[in-house]
């Protein structure tokens, strides 16, 4: 988990200490450290690379726990890591070998982020640097690691993140984001909630299912050990529990999707429109999250779907995840292969930075550079324009993107709109509330905007335009 001042309360959301499992402990920081190298250096995802690596080497409960809390609490806590390390080493962390600062770093939020004694700690990280870089390394661990477990998280914030360094560079050590996301995020959310965000990032997140309508049902899941969600009446929260062991999860009848990702999915379903509502499309459709939901909402609706992704592999997972009715195709969103106007309801899930879903991705925080934003806008503004020919008039366009980069959001759609003079914006909060009435704190409109911290929900955009 990530760094955070309050001890106490980073502690309550831990695993335990060292225990006997009957399994080595070493196996379960391995898989740790094998996840962890891996996003280094294949640019793998945790989120896929880690159950796959647990079902592999057979970790399961309480192994598979802390092996979780490792993998992604280090990838979390980096930036933070870093800073202390860079006090406790005698090398400049960039002459440091890659594969023994990840030791370093594994440790270390093992020491100041866990509640493993820090004599534990230590050695088991030690244990793990004499395996990958060999005697002399594991010394220099020790030397380090010994260094750090000297004061505690509050005591090494007061050094690296002091309360008179300016508020950007504080926030990114204290919080671990770098600098230019922090802005950033400030920039959207106001400088007032930005410290409540970037925590809020660090927090690991609920797995919440979804029952795709007429294909499973709240109940079925609630059965399975579900809790209910707060927003979208698709939605549980599962507690505890590997996803895939329920039935309906297994079967592609439910899936795991962020409730924020069903919301703006049910905004598109629910937004007025003129005429018929026959047709609708999603144009980014993989890996088949928001296209499962709307090819079941779709069904109810006697609409079809049509989903296309430009990868045929993220296609074929798309297939997996809709009914027969659902038509499919591997197919640019920006050179559409139907005709202008085919459909009455469209969602445009734009390619984006990913900044709304760190919580899940902590790994995205340090892959990307604010030059991405710039690479991606004539994306996102070319399939926004294509989205709104491929709609007729009276139809509606779902903008999403799980950023909330002023950039990536109401900056490419004003900038879209400002070239035409036949789309309306319609009030995406007011239809959102007309789902949800609890739901509140997504904006004035006309633009709707999750947030993590207010919602616990990936950070999700969503402009609802129509044609008129």
């Amino acid at each position: 988990m990530p760094p955070a001042r309050n001890r106490r309360h980073v502690q309550n959301r831990r695993p335990g200490g060292p225990r006997k499992t009957g399994r080595p402990q070493d196996l379960v920081r391995r898989t740790a450290f094998d996840v962890i190298r891996a996003v280094e250096t294949r640019d793998a995802y945790a989120n896929l690379l880690l159950p796959k690596r647990l079902h592999d080497r057979g970790l399961t409960g309480r192994d598979a726990a802390l092996a979780t809390e490792l993998t992604y609490g280090t990838l979390r806590g980096r930036g933070t890591y870093d800073a202390v390390l860079a006090l406790c080493s005698d090398r400049e962390l960039r002459r440091v070998d890659a594969p023994l600062l990840d030791v370093l770093r594994l440790g270390t939020h093992q020491i100041l982020a866990t509640r493993i004694p820090p004599h534990a700690a230590v050695g088991t990280a030690v244990e793990l640097a004499r395996s990958v870089a060999g005697p002399g390394q594991a010394k220099f661990a020790n030397a380090v690691l010994r260094k750090v477990a000297g004061r505690d998280m509050d005591a090494w914030l007061e050094i690296v993140a002091p309360p008179d360094a300016d508020a950007t560079t504080r926030l990114s050590v204290a919080h671990s984001h770098p600098k230019w996301i922090v802005s950033a995020l400030r920039d959207a959310v106001g400088p007032d909630e930005i410290g409540e965000l970037l925590a809020a990032d660090n927090a690991r997140p609920r797995v919440t299912l979804v029952a795709r309508p007429g294909r499973a049902t709240l109940q079925e899941l609630r059965e399975a050990g579900a809790e209910p969600a707060l927003y979208s009446p698709y939605a549980a929260v599962l507690p505890e529990g590997d996803p895939a062991a329920i039935a309906a999860v297994r079967d592609g009848r439910a899936a795991v999707q962020d409730e924020a990702s069903q919301m703006v999915a049910l905004a598109l379903a629910k937004a007025p429109l003129d005429g018929r509502d026959a047709r609708w499309a999603d144009l980014c459709a993989g890996p088949g999250g928001k296209a499962g939901l709307l090819a079941a909402l779709a069904n109810q609706h006697d609409a079809r779907l049509l989903a296309a992704d430009v990868q045929p592999h993220r296609a074929a997972l798309v297939q997996r995840a809709v009914d027969a009715r659902t038509g499919v195709v591997a197919a640019d969103g920006t050179l559409p292969a139907w005709r202008p106007g085919a459909f009455d309801r469209v969602m445009v899930d734009a390619p984006c930075t990913g900044l709304g879903a760190l919580r899940r991705r902590p790994e995205a925080r340090w892959r990307r550079g604010p030059e991405a934003v710039a690479e991606l806008g004539p994306l996102q503004r070319k399939l926004l324009a294509t989205a709104l020919e491929s709609v007729r008039p009276g139809g509606v366009v779902a903008y999403v993107t799980c950023s909330p980069h002023l950039a990536e959001t109401r900056v490419v759609v004003d900038d879209v709109l400002r070239k035409r003079d036949d789309v309306e914006r319609l009030d995406a909060p007011a239809v959102l509330t007309s789902l949800s009435p609890d739901l509140t704190g997504v904006g004035d409109g006309p633009y709707a905007q999750f947030w993590p911290h207010r919602h616990g929900t990936d950070a999700m955009f969503l402009a609802l335009l129509r044609r008129t």
